[in-house]
């Protein structure tokens, strides 16, 4: 039995035969090697044309801002599973990926699937801006890549993202409704709440005409490089084992009523 939609069984990244190896339709060996960056070679990947010079200007600068945070959950998992297991390098990295979810990363893809509905009910004329984010105000939800625990009044990473948008001439629909989300969640929200980098990520790639359905690979890609760092640093100077003890120590037991 066969599960799930099918389709043609073709795949237009690449092939390969004893002489050559063929990606997006270009020889690796010849076009490729020594002529495109890494960050060049992953829009050639998932979009199959190589980026324009903006776009490679700003995947580069996306790929920057987000990559690295500190001791985040996805770092602290990664470290503490290469503790158990110095051997398992792809599993710690793996481990770490594996926490990048809705809240943490994820989030890019969740506002870009924002700014899009957002950008289509204004256009449809159904709704104002105002009307959008009131409406979110007074039903209690959460503004995806609005509010950090950490960057308050502003988060840094997004303003300069934005600002380098509107400095070089590609700000044009997303950025600028990002910046109006902005205003309008600065007027009518109760209390301050900044937008953070995962919100300027998808308006910049948008406006850059980047694919929707690689938005989550963006941070995904970003992290991935973080991990690997901090899993060289763990095998040097080892602080996995430190993390699960404070994590223990941090926590209370308290027994469950039975009635509970």
């Amino acid at each position: 039995m066969q599960i799930g939609k099918t389709g043609s069984a073709t795949t237009s990244i690449s092939t390969a035969t004893a002489e050559a190896i063929t990606v997006r339709n270009h020889d690796l060996v010849h076009d490729l090697m020594g002529h495109l960056s890494f960050t060049e070679y992953f829009f050639l990947l998932t979009t199959g044309r190589k980026p324009t010079q903006d776009q490679r200007f700003f995947l580069d600068l996306l790929l920057v801002s987000i990559a690295e945070h500190g001791l985040v959950p996805t770092n602290q998992a990664a470290r503490m599973t290469y503790a158990a297991d110095p051997d398992f390098l792809q599993g710690a990295v793996a481990a770490g990926l594996l926490g990048c979810g809705k809240v943490i990363l994820g989030t890019t893809e969740v506002a870009g699937a924002f700014l899009r509905d957002t950008q289509r009910r204004i256009e449809d004329g159904g709704d104002t801006l105002d009307d959008i984010i009131s409406r979110a105000r007074d039903e209690g939800r959460r503004l995806p890549g609005f509010g950090h625990p950490l960057h308050k009044p502003v988060d840094p990473r997004a303003q300069r993202i934005l600002s380098l948008a509107e400095e070089r001439g590609v700000a044009r629909t997303y950025v600028r409704l990002a910046r109006a989300i902005e205003d309008a969640v600065t007027r009518l929200w109760p209390k301050p709440l900044p937008m953070n980098v995962s919100f300027a990520i998808p308006a910049v790639l948008l406006d850059l005409d980047f694919p929707v359905s690689v938005l989550k690979g963006i941070p995904i890609l970003a992290r991935t490089a973080s991990l690997l760092a901090h899993l060289a640093e763990e095998s040097r100077t080892p602080i996995g084992f430190t993390l699960a003890h404070h994590a223990e120590m941090g926590i209370t037991y308290r027994p469950r009523d039975a009635a509970e």
